[in-house]
């Protein structure tokens, strides 16, 4: 097909196109507005009302500002609490909340059916882990009287006592640079210069190590060699302690009241006396004092001056933070297996360090005898023998026999009580006879037993031994206590069946619903029991707190040695023999006990019977030693009380 006859062929198509556009343009619908067409108008201004200002958001921006300022002013506040106050309004604001918030939680769900708890044990179980967050988070003194707790945990819930059972593990350290400052600001020098060592062994100098052997709440230790070869333990108080401690003090009296007063337990007397205790744990001055005082009386004492050594203190290098001691090597008291193993150390020798025995053992041929060249302290293990599986040899029976003794003679003879022997403030030696040493340290927390107190206490041990309910009802009732059978057992830390306590049914066989009811009925009477025992606060002597905490911790050491002595007849014993011996006693009224002595001495007899039948069972295989018995026992008559007790408060 040609161009032109192609051209002809299309030309119809397209004029047909043309033609058929504008019917389909005409054919879409309109959209026109009806009406006639009016110009636009603006309003005028009567017709759009009154004018209105614009939203400012005044109230908004008002409360903004108050948020930034709230925030810049804590933020410069805890900047300047953290750097020169030690975190102490941090850590008492923190006290406060969480005291609060435990409170609000046992005043609302401490009920037999608890509204926000599925129950009691619960509340307890939650509020016992926010406590022991607090007191390992703000540390220092917190932990001190974590550890007070605990030594009378006994008296707590359950939850609690596995709690505060964790409260021995050690604190943690600070840095070296902390330590460094407490040494210059009380001595005004640094530690090269007071102590005369260097840290990077000059000759002619002493050494000391800048990583702590030992940490606890308040202080840790340094080992050192002088320059004239004493071996020394350098107890350095942590540099945070002296801010923190008027601020943990007020906060633990504020926190004491409020709780006295919503549990309606009126121990809130007894807290300025043990603030008082804290603080002076503090003053390493006062430790030293105290140190002294009981190495003389021990001087004094043929039945203990060569059983137990108290480490000498060196004044020229102590202050009120820091204190420098005798280095003391042994072994500590939970070490049973080191105590017991068979001696390997050599004929007629004894452990390091003990009544002249040297520190080290002779100096093999070719090797260094400067002393001062060693950088850091030398582990002293050549009397355990090959792959260290000796021991010293010594009988638990002595060791323990020793330790009832000493806190004896403490109570009923001299009137000073240390009143920390948890196990790692004994250390235990071999003397070159074959027979123990105690070494006992950290010397902190004492009482002082006035003589009318010490010798009333002395007759109550008498009275419970005895079953004398008249002498016992007597002398508790002039301390203000309204129930004496629960006074003497937990003094005595035995249940006392002199009296007439009653027991109350168990659990057995109720309904959950009326096994809830009943728990928080013991629990209920546990909180009786306590205010039974307090009575009138204002006549109860308060060194009771810390000679009952000097009781269960000796007890306790006692139980986890598998009791090997019979630690109530020993006790007994040393209080009836102190009335007989006192200076500060008429002559007259000591010809009166020395015969009263004796009889005491045979009705006691009666417990060597029952020490001996548990002893006789222990070695059978068929049950436990005398302590383990009692603290069954205790746990029973406890539990009729409402109190349930927990095992060893040292195995945590």
């Amino acid at each position: 097909m040609s161009h032109a006859t192609f051209l002809r062929f299309m030309r119809p198509t397209v004029a047909s196109s043309r033609l058929r556009a504008p019917t389909l343009w005409r054919s879409l619908p309109r959209h026109a507005h009806a009406g006639s067409y009016q110009p636009f108008i603006p309003p005028t201004p009567e017709s759009l009302g009154k004018p209105r200002a614009a939203k400012e958001y005044k109230r908004t921006r008002k409360w903004l500002r108050r948020l930034v300022y709230l925030s810049l002013a804590t933020g410069v506040v805890y900047g300047i609490d953290n750097q020169f106050y030690a975190s102490s309004l941090t850590r008492t604001a923190r006290t406060f909340s969480l005291g609060l918030l435990v409170a609000l939680d046992y005043k609302i769900n401490f009920r037999p059916n608890p509204p926000l708890a599925t129950s009691i044990n619960a509340v307890h179980s939650r509020n016992a882990e926010r406590l022991s967050d607090l007191l390992r988070h703000n540390g220092g003194l917190y932990l001190k009287m974590g550890q007070a707790i605990a030594m009378q945990s006994a008296i707590l819930p359950p939850e609690f006592q596995q709690m505060f059972s964790r409260m021995f593990d050690d604190a943690p350290q600070n840095d070296w640079k902390e330590v460094e400052k407490v040494i210059r600001e009380d001595f005004g020098k640094s530690p090269e210069e007071v102590f005369g060592v260097s840290f990077s062994g000059e000759l002619g100098k002493g050494v000391m190590e800048r990583k702590a052997r030992a940490s606890a709440s308040v202080a840790q230790v340094h080992w050192a060699r002088l320059q004239d070869g004493r071996e020394v333990a350098i107890k350095i108080q942590k540099h945070e302690i002296v801010q923190q401690l008027a601020w943990d003090l007020w906060a633990f009296k504020a926190v004491t009241w409020v709780y006295s007063k919503i549990f309606d337990i009126p121990f809130y007397s007894l807290v300025p006396y043990i603030s008082e205790r804290l603080s002076l744990e503090t003053d390493f001055l006062n430790e030293a004092d105290n140190s002294e005082n009981m190495a003389r009386l021990i001087a004094g004492e043929p039945r203990l001056r060569d059983r137990v050594y108290i480490p000498k203190v060196w004044r020229e290098l102590s202050s009120k933070r820091v204190m420098t001691a005798e280095w003391i090597e042994g072994v500590r008291l939970w070490d049973k297996d080191a105590i017991t193993r068979s001696w390997r150390g050599g004929w007629r020798q004894g452990s390091p360090g003990c009544h002249g025995t040297p520190m080290d053992p002779p100096a093999k041929a070719g090797a260094p005898t400067n002393p001062q060249l060693a950088k850091v302290k030398p582990e002293r293990n050549h009397w355990r023998g090959q792959n260290n599986r000796g021991g010293l040899g010594l009988s638990l029976k002595d060791v323990m026999t020793t330790m009832v003794d000493l806190f004896s003679a403490q109570m009923f003879l001299w009137g000073l009580v240390h009143c920390d022997p948890h196990p790692g403030n004994i250390f235990i030696r071999r003397k070159p006879s074959g027979r123990p040493e105690l070494v006992l340290i950290d010397h902190g927390l004492y009482i002082h037993m006035d003589p009318n107190f010490r010798h009333q206490y002395a007759r109550l041990w008498k009275a419970m031994l005895t079953f004398d309910n008249d002498t016992l009802g007597e002398i508790v009732k002039t301390w203000g206590v309204n129930n004496p059978d629960i006074f003497a057992s937990a003094t005595l830390m035995r249940p006392y069946r002199g009296g007439d306590l009653s027991t109350q049914r168990g659990l057995e066989g109720l309904s959950k619903s009326e096994k809830a009811q009943r728990h928080y009925e013991m629990q209920q009477a546990a909180r009786k029991a306590i205010r039974d025992i307090l009575g009138d606060e204002t006549k109860w002597p308060q060194e009771l707190i810390f000679i009952g905490r000097n009781l269960r911790i000796v007890q306790a050491n006692n139980q986890f040695l598998g009791s090997p002595v019979n630690r109530v007849k020993i006790t007994g014993t040393w209080a009836s023999r102190a009335l007989v011996e006192s200076a500060d006693l008429p002559l007259p009224e000591k010809i009166r006990n020395l015969g009263r002595h004796v009889v005491f001495r045979i009705v006691l007899f009666t417990s060597d019977l029952f020490f001996w039948f548990t002893k006789i069972r222990q070695f059978l295989h068929l049950g436990g030693g005398m302590e383990d018995s009692i603290e069954a026992q205790m746990q029973g008559m406890a539990k009729d009380m409402g109190v349930e007790l927990n095992q060893n408060i040292f195995e945590g």
